[in-house]
């Protein structure tokens, strides 16, 4: 095994990074040794802890360690463990090297915290993700004496160093050759006293002026890093530094980030912009669709050397390997690129899809001077892509490669909003502060604010998700626009620092686009005006596409999105509505627009108002549903449905809502209008929200008529008085292989549809229905379109590494006996395995049902096994199943797909029922009473598909191992049973007794596992 290299500054660095801007992050740690920051490293208590897991509810302290710092001196610590009142779990031993014997004796909690506030005395507390250090403190008593500054550096760092991709303090430690992090508290303490000052000289190589400014937005709030900025800003540490070539290198002296005093600069964000993106200009590519005739695609030979180990992708891997699933995936890509065809290909585990796909598809985008685009579900797969895929192949393609990621309006900083934010009033009204101060919130969006204008003034391009921004304080709409509230032209960083519009500009000149399903719908949506010009798309798991495409395009009324649009509108006292008033109050011509607004706010009044009856009275039809303790009512609204009394009130107050949102929405578009004519600046904020309700207006308008037969109609609504609020009606297109036929194909010359599950055995039809293939009509270049399919099984020895089980004795899963049954199968299958089991279930009455059974039992036996709660933090939960080798889940929807744990964190997935949607469920329903084969052409495969998926949860390497147990004896019973077996990657399947289970996997692992 190769010895890993250590990390560096350089490799932190984000793409795009501009090599001035890298300058001085690289000599950082020979400044930290020169530079004097005062105060600032004065009396500071430097802190980490140790818990025994990361529910602020159910876990503990187990150690905590503090250092106080002078200058780059240590002055004294303080370090122990904490007795806590429970076991440590095994993975917080494994993780931290603490065991039960060294909290032994120890002090407990309280006694503990008392200690650490007699050390601290009330100094100022640094602490590396704060919040988690904080809140573990100040829930023992008495932990609110330790200290009431706390400054987090985690997202201190944020704003310090926004040019790297990672600020893990183990990462920083290691790129800034500060002292090793290794989970314990002391040694964390340490590694972060060393990036303490690598952050303070993060902060004073900011732009010119910029601390100042920061230092000195909204004075009315307690904000724990504004003294730091502050300090910095009037004292200018660096001003001492020797900066002539000689003593640091040209590249550093020619720095522009080098800090001046605020008296002597301001900070522009308009020069910031424009520095950073005017080395990022390219050539506008060429629109594909007219130039169709002579468009070429690299030849076969071309594709087959470059999958070899003398090729291109032999340069990216080492000790590549030439397989044939991969080059007959490439060789498929070439040829619907070459013919304009469509294609769509199943591509089993290891067989390389992204390369597959990507290596023809840069050819033909660079041979051919055009865009092509790659659309994909999951955020792992774009930033996998954008981070490692194509940057590599960029690296052996001659000439490189231009590729960037595209998102939606709201994942990009609005740089008008940011700095308007700085000084205007920030939105607390949109937040709950039921249980948190308002200062503690606005001290988030102060940090939002901080953070987003240090990335950008170094970040010549990228979005919101990378940021760690707390979402939960700050609203969205604080930092983001939306089309209708975008000024474009008339916003002066439209030209040269805009990051929607700058990416959307620049992705015109590159040769791929990465971005998500739902922009490419939107796209679609928006007859493909929000995108570049592009004819070629690879769709990347696409099994789920159509799905999405069903949830893009769905219209929606929901007391939820009501509420929100009419806080963030208010009235003339709050809200847009009051900013836009004050911000045109004086001007010569303020008279019609404040008309309007008073008009506007009086009519919005009478909205919120309708608004209250109709959603009351979508309770009142939500009574029509059958009871249900386990799930919220859902109603498919049929004509039976639109014949009861209940429909007629709630159509009855839904005219009223409807025609009080016309009037609102009516004066204040109108208003809006009037305010831009008397003040070219006035505030757009009221866009936003109105084209939410224009939206809610015109989904009210179409369910309520129910007239449109391309869609399904239906009502959720809670049934506990907690979620009151969350009603919604609903309208969701029926057909969306009809939708994309009609309104994005025509268009397209290639469109490359890929995943590892998209047939059923070798049939694709499920799949081109789905999306519409088979119905694409043929093109003025073709007497007939071709659509091609092509199934490549795994790379991975499925038959060998992978046994499919089922227990054929156990009842039907409709049947009373079926759950004890079940349970004492679960139970075998446990403890045959020895943990690491994921049970996967179609409803929570089920899981709930099973989880209460089994847990008891297997916690007697020493085994472990958690359940997925209601609202329950879905990453949190994968996180954990995966650190613990030993822990076993049962698990709902969110587990079925897209959930990755290779190795002995996974050897076992068992499904208690074949996943077939729920009867009840309004599509289901609308299918069959229009189609008396719906089940067999939808329910039947969307279920084989869905089992193939969570199958392919188990085998995710060529090393993995494991089992799959299908407890449902329908597979042996009814016809349809064989086509879920044949579906399966793996032939070895066994038929065997439920009291046989545990002595056969035990016979399995024996045989199969080292």
């Amino acid at each position: 095994m190769a010895q890993q290299l250590p990390v560096t500054v350089d490799d932190l660095f984000l793409p795009e990074t501009p090599e001035f801007i890298k300058a001085p992050y690289r000599n950082l740690v020979h400044e930290a040794a020169l530079v004097d920051f005062g105060p600032l490293e004065e009396d500071i208590i430097v802190l980490d802890t140790e818990t025994t897991g990361l529910s602020f509810r159910e876990c503990e302290l187990i150690e905590i360690a503090a250092q106080r710092i002078s200058g780059r001196e240590v002055v004294d610590r303080f370090e122990t463990f904490v007795a806590p009142k429970g076991e440590i779990p095994q993975e917080i031993t494994a993780l931290t090297g603490i065991t039960n014997e060294h909290v032994k004796g120890a002090p407990a909690a309280k006694r503990a915290v008392a200690q650490l506030a007699d050390f601290v005395a009330g100094s100022p507390v640094v602490a590396h993700n704060a919040i988690f250090d904080r809140t573990f403190i100040e829930n023992v008593q008495g932990g609110y004496r330790v200290s009431t500054n706390w400054i987090d550096s985690l997202a201190l760092s944020r704003i310090a160093l926004p040019a790297l991709k990672s600020h893990r303090l183990a990462t920083l430690a290691e790129a800034f050759q500060c002292n090793p992090v290794s989970h314990r508290a002391m040694a964390d303490v340490e590694a972060l006293s060393g990036i303490w000052r690598i952050l303070l000289l993060g902060i004073a190589h900011m732009p010119a002026g910029l601390a100042a400014q920061l230092a000195a937005m909204h004075p009315e709030v307690q904000w724990p890093y504004r003294q730091l900025f502050s300090y910095i800003a009037e004292n200018n540490p660096l001003a001492s530094l020797d900066r002539s070539p000689a003593a640091q290198g040209a590249s550093l002296s020619a720095a522009p980030f080098a800090p001046v005093s605020a008296e002597s600069a301001e900070f522009s964000l308009l020069k910031t912009r424009k520095a950073l993106i005017e080395a990022l200009h390219g050539e506008v590519k060429d629109n594909a669709a007219e130039k169709i005739c002579s468009l070429t695609a690299p030849s076969a030979a071309e594709v087959e050397a470059a999958f070899s180990g003398e090729g291109a992708l032999g340069e990216i891997f080492e000790a590549f390997e030439q397989r044939a699933e991969q080059v007959e995936f490439a060789q498929a890509v070439r040829d619907a690129l070459d013919s304009s065809s469509h294609l769509a290909v199943e591509a089993g585990t290891g067989v390389g899809k992204s390369m597959a796909y990507l290596y023809p598809l840069a050819r033909f985008a660079k041979d051919n001077h055009v865009t092509c685009g790659v659309a994909t579900k999951t955020n792992v797969l774009t930033d996998q892509l954008i981070s490692q895929e194509l940057p590599a192949l960029s690296q052996v393609l001659p000439g490189g490669l231009r590729f960037m990621a595209l998102k939606g309006y709201d994942h990009y900083p609005c740089l008008r909003k940011i700095v308007r934010a700085m000084d205007g009033d920030l939105p607390l009204h949109l937040v709950d502060t039921s249980k948190r101060s308002e200062n503690t919130v606005a001290a988030d969006m102060l940090t939002a604010i901080a953070v987003n204008l240090a990335a950008v003034s170094q970040m010549p391009e990228g979005d919101l998700d990378s940021l760690g921004v707390r979402w939960r304080n700050v609203p969205r709409s604080m930092i983001t626009t939306t089309p209708e509230e975008c000024l474009h032209g008339r916003c002066p960083f439209f030209t040269e620092g805009c990051l929607l519009h700058g990416a959307r500009r620049r992705a015109a000149s590159a040769d791929i686009v990465v971005t998500n399903h739902s922009l490419l719908l939107l796209n679609v949506a928006a007859e493909n005006r929000l995108l570049p010009p592009m004819a070629h798309w690879v769709v990347d798991e696409a099994h789920s596409f159509a799905d999405e495409a069903r949830r893009q395009w769905a219209l929606s009324v929901s007391a939820a999105d009501a509420r929100q649009a009419f806080a963030a509108l208010g009235s003339s006292k709050t809200g847009a509505i009051h900013t836009l008033m004050n911000q045109i109050a004086g001007t010569e011509a303020a008279a019609l627009p404040q008309r309007l607004l008073v008009k506007g706010a009086a009519a919005l009044d009478r909205a919120q108002v309708a608004s209250a009856n109709f959603f009351d009275d979508m309770l009142l039809l939500a009574t029509l549903a059958p009871a249900n303790a386990y799930e919220d009512a859902t109603i498919w609204i049929n004509p039976d449905v639109r014949q009861t009394e209940q429909w007629s009130q709630l159509a009855e107050s839904g005219e009223i809502f409807a025609k009080a949102l016309e009037e609102a929405l009516r004066f204040l578009r109108e208003a809006q209008v009037a305010a831009t004519e008397a003040l070219p600046s006035a505030s757009r904020e009221m866009m936003r929200p109105l084209d939410s309700l224009s939206r809610l207006f015109d989904s009210l308008r179409i369910i309520l008529a129910g007239t449109d037969s391309s869609y399904v109609y239906y009502l959720e609504a809670p049934r506990t008085k907690a979620k009151r609020g969350q009603e919604r009606l609903a309208a969701e297109k029926l057909d969306i292989g009809e939708e994309l036929a009609s309104h994005w194909y025509p268009d397209m010359l290639s469109v490359i549809y890929c995943s590892a599950t998209l047939a059923i055995g070798n049939n694709f039809d499920h799949f081109m229905e789905n999306v519409g293939l088979d119905r694409v009509m043929t093109s003025p270049t073709q007497e007939k379109p071709q659509i091609k399919t092509l199934r490549l099984p795994s790379c991975y020895d499925f038959d060998d590494h992978m046994a499919v089980v089922v227990p054929h004795d156990l009842p039907d899963p409709y049947s009373r006996d079926y759950t004890p049954r079940l349970v004492d199968a679960l139970y075998d299958i446990h403890i045959a395995m020895g943990g690491s089991v994921l049970t996967l279930f179609t409803n929570r009455r089920d899981l709930e049902r099973v989880n209460s059974l089994l847990a008891p039992r297997l916690k007697e036996a020493g085994l472990e096994v958690a359940y997925q709660m209601r609202n329950s933090n879905i990453q949190r939960l994968r996180s954990r199943f995966i650190d613990d080798k030993e822990l076993s889940l049962l698990a709902l929807k969110s587990f079925w797909e897209g959930f990755d744990a290779a190795g002995d964190t996974l050897r076992c997935v068992v499904i208690p029922k074949l996943p077939f949607a729920n009867p009840n469920d309004p599509l289901v329903r609308e299918r069959e009473a229009r189609d008396r084969r719906a089940w067999w052409r939808y329910s039947l495969p969307e279920a084989v598909l869905a089992v193939k998926q969570a199958a392919g949860r188990l085998i995710r390497t060529s090393t993995d191992k494991g089992l799959l147990i299908l407890c449902d004896q329908r597979l042996m019973t009814k016809r349809y049973g064989r086509t879920f077996i044949n579906a399966l990657p793996s032939a070895n399947v066994s038929t065997i007794s439920s009291a046989n289970l545990g002595e056969f996997i035990e016979s399995w692992r024996r045989q199969h596992e080292d």
